[in-house]
């Protein structure tokens, strides 16, 4: 198999991301790419891809177990499966953890009709991920869902644990507004134009 490339997309951030990512260069084939809204800098880092998955990761999550993508890959393989994700855990406070738990659940239904993966863990077959055209670069609200709801039903996987989140966007925006989004997304699956609506989600 491949060489395991990092590609970090950063969006001109403020916050020493580059010299952070750079510092690992000693150990990881590791290297940083222009970024901007998430379908940009994901598409981005997906382009000069050669290996046969692709794992998309949010910047601020942490993986519940040094195991996790290991596991993800086997169950991709063993069920060749199109795309994989796993459970989203918070550490904060209860209700933001019954918020999340509300999210795994619907992840776990959305077997039975869409298949439902955030962009927190993607983890997508290189050859179908480009058949698809990848993410959607119009839209600018739950890209992720909108590629992942294209993939059929029995090519979709959850693997057993999860990828630690904070609870920064719900602090930001308020945790009834974000609920009141996740359920209008999840109703508008079929409505690709509400996708492409300026929902201020990163405003």
């Amino acid at each position: 198999m491949a060489a395991t490339t990092v590609l970090v997309a950063d969006a001109n951030s403020t916050d020493g991301t580059r010299g952070i990512v750079m510092s690992f260069r000693d150990r990881l084939n590791v290297s940083v790419i222009p970024g901007g809204m998430p379908s940009v800098g994901r598409n981005a880092g997906a382009a000069g891809a050669i290996t046969p998955y692709l794992l998309f990761l949010d910047a601020d999550i942490e993986l519940g177990s040094p195991e996790l993508v290991r596991r993800a890959i086997e169950l991709a393989q063993r069920k060749q499966l199109h795309c994989v994700t796993t459970n989203i855990l918070c550490r904060d406070g209860m209700a933001d953890q019954l918020v999340y738990l509300g999210n795994n659940l619907v992840q776990y239904l959305s077997r039975l009709h869409r298949p439902f993966s955030t962009g927190m863990f993607m983890l997508f077959e290189t050859q179908r991920f480009r058949e698809l055209g990848g993410f959607n670069e119009r839209a600018t609200f739950a890209e992720d869902y909108l590629l992942s709801s294209q993939v059929e039903r029995k090519r979709f996987g959850i693997v057993r644990g999860g990828v630690y989140t904070t609870n920064r966007r719900f602090q930001k925006m308020g945790r009834f507004r974000m609920t009141m989004m996740f359920l209008r997304t999840a109703l508008n699956f079929w409505n690709e134009d509400y996708f492409l609506r300026d929902h201020k989600y990163w405003n």
